[in-house]
């Protein structure tokens, strides 16, 4: 261990000599609290602050080795040290230290912000406060930010139950420890070592470990260490009292993501405060940018020694303001103002005739907020039902769009992964809502009603047949649909559907099918709304898997033009789309569409779909 921490000291002592570090030094820090970056020198000693237990911060030693210019990134300087003192020689660099302050002489050098894994010291990165405060301060002017632009819809992922978080990477994802030396070089037992931000553990509160399996990997490939909460629900309040004591440099600080039956926190550690603006982590949270979520203060169960990776176990407490920015050097946030959450209202009918009502908040932000809520969704049925085998999921509710109609939720699942469909099918259009680039999308509350059953209520349509092959126009025609269950069992569904009056003779197709083969076969599969209304009203024309439609064909051209179907064009407006001038802009179909009608869900889910044509006469 003397060896690896001489060697260290010796590679990090170079780049003070060197005159390409001098240019990527930081001028000195007018601030008195300060410790400027260029003023530090290898074996310098001070002291760090964090909490181990409590809410009260405990020192423990630093010793400085040297420093990295251009880490992690341009511009740029990282802080190698030593730390040393009982709690921190058993435990070593720890997840939930990140933003723990660093001060010699009484001034602030910077935050512990990461970490060499598998080292045998706890050997450490810092990042400057100085970076900290100037990312910060770039990040909070008034300069105009200019107006996003709509992005395009796809409406096999509105319609789908197979929804997938797409979280930001970390802008920090670990980056070479030394560059690449000679042969024989002192240095190649340490060549390839990485120094990687420290993870921030989050706490899940009324989360079954089975949930936490489920959705582990996408929080750990951002930098994030999800850990089985000690409580239950983090009750919802309003915004406490701020005092001098509020938020001091070492304690521990959440970030919370779900509060109320569930509770989701991310912990760190404060490095700074400046009047009401708070600085921590040293390190990015998400890489959110700009985000309204609340910051709380926080209990330490205690810290975890782990041979992998230590942690943290704090609990989130009183709310006392809010994380405002998240970005590559800590995440920032202002003491007394209150986050915009959205209220979640989820009741459960089991299949045991019992019946639940869940109620929380979950955090306004186009990434996390899909996730949360299908995290939550997903753990609130399975908590209560079963997760092996057959189950079917009816999920009817609505979303609230500030100013807008609310969107209706009426899905129904039935198969062995039923729980994971249903929450996913709750997440796909709020992901396409606030994802849509939009500015004025504002959700205003989500109520859910979730019933539950054991059993599989599935089936498959094997084939249609009609009572004629042909038909005069304005008389009604009946479709036989033969349908089949799981166990075997057959029975038909008549459907009558009447024939245009105005509808020209010739060959007519018909179509039968569930919603999302429907979906799946039409010439529109993607569009880009004009406005948050027409995105409203496009969600809230989703075709349901769980029922079949009926459709009706003539074989003439048509297009597609946006979310509008244009059958039957004149051959006029054909030429002119096909012109020699233009290209794009449309999608051509084959078959024009003539009448569509959703039928009443029957008693099992049904899929699949049939097509037969017929002929109408004068």
């Amino acid at each position: 261990m003397k060896r690896f921490g001489l060697v260290l000291a010796i590679v990090f002592g170079l780049s003070f000599g060197s005159a390409n570090a001098q240019k990527l030094m930081d001028r000195p820090a007018s601030d008195p609290r300060m410790f400027a970056v260029e003023d530090l020198r290898p074996g310098m000693k001070g002291v760090a602050r964090t909490v181990f237990a409590g809410s009260e911060t405990q020192e423990f030693g630093v010793e400085i080795l040297g420093v990295l210019p251009g880490f992690p990134g341009p511009h740029q300087s990282g802080i190698i040290a030593r730390l040393s003192g009982n709690n921190v020689e058993k435990t070593g660099v720890f997840a939930g230290m990140s933003g723990s302050p660093v001060y010699i002489d009484g001034r602030l050098v910077g935050a512990i912000a990461f970490s060499f894994p598998f080292s045998k010291e706890p050997i450490a990165g810092i990042t400057p406060i100085k970076e900290m405060i100037d990312i910060f301060e770039k990040g909070t002017g008034s300069e105009t930010q200019k107006p996003k632009e709509p992005r395009a819809v796809s409406f096999a992922q509105l319609a789908g139950a197979e929804w997938k978080p797409m979280l930001p990477k970390p802008a920090v994802a670990g980056a070479p420890l030394i560059a690449s030396v000679a042969s024989g070089s002192p240095l190649i037992p340490f060549l390839g070592q990485q120094m990687t931000p420290i993870a921030t553990p989050v706490v899940f509160g009324g989360v079954s470990q089975e949930t936490l399996s489920q959705f582990s990997s996408q929080l750990m490939a951002n930098g994030l260490l999800p850990v089985a909460g000690v409580g239950g629900a983090a009750a919802i309040t309003s915004l406490a009292p701020v005092t001098e004591k509020t938020l001091t440099p070492g304690t521990s600080v959440s970030v919370q993501l779900v509060r109320g039956d569930y509770s989701l926190a991310a912990s760190g550690t404060v490095t700074f405060r400046d009047g009401n603006r708070i600085y921590a982590f040293g390190h990015p949270f998400l890489s959110l940018g700009s985000s309204d979520m609340p910051m709380t203060e926080a209990s330490v169960v205690t810290v975890i020694p782990n041979v992998n990776n230590s942690f943290k176990l704090a609990v989130p407490g009183q709310m006392v303001g809010s994380i405002s920015q998240d970005r590559a050097t800590g995440v920032f946030g202002n003491l007394g103002i209150a986050p915009k959450m959205i209220p979640v209202k989820i009741t459960l009918h089991t299949s045991r005739e019992r019946t639940e009502t869940f109620a929380y908040e979950v955090a306004n932000d186009s990434f996390l907020t899909p996730l949360l809520l299908n995290i939550t969704l997903f753990n609130t049925i399975t908590s209560s039902e079963r997760t092996l085998g057959d189950s079917t999921i009816t999920i009817k509710g609505e979303i609230k769009v500030k100013g807008q109609d609310a969107v209706a939720i009426d899905r129904r699942f039935s198969a062995v992964n039923s729980a994971m469909m249903a929450s996913a099918s709750v997440a796909a259009p709020i992901s396409s809502l606030l994802s849509s680039g939009f500015d004025d999308v504002e959700l205003s509350g989500i109520t859910l009603d979730v019933t539950s059953t054991d059993t599989k209520y599935a089936a498959a349509l094997e084939r249609i047949s009609l009572d004629r092959t042909e038909v005069h126009r304005g008389e009604k025609v009946e479709i036989q649909a033969y349908v089949r269950t799981d166990s075997g069992k057959q029975f038909v569904q008549r459907i009558p559907i009447q024939i245009p009056a105005d509808l020209p003779v010739g060959q007519l197709l018909i179509f039968v099918g569930d919603g999302g083969a429907l979906q799946e076969g039409s010439a529109a599969k993607s569009f880009v709304p004009r406005d948050l209304g027409q995105l409203v009203n496009a969600i809230n024309k989703v075709k349901k898997s769980d029922r079949l439609y009926v459709k009706l064909f003539r074989i003439t051209p048509g297009a597609v033009i946006g979310t509008n179907e244009l059958p039957n064009l004149p051959p006029s407006v054909v030429a002119t789309l096909n012109s020699d001038r233009t290209s794009g802009g449309y999608t051509p179909m084959a078959l024009s569409p003539v009448f569509e009608t959703e039928l009443p869900p029957a008693d099992f889910v049904i899929s699949g779909q049939q097509l037969i044509g017929i002929d109408v006469v004068r």
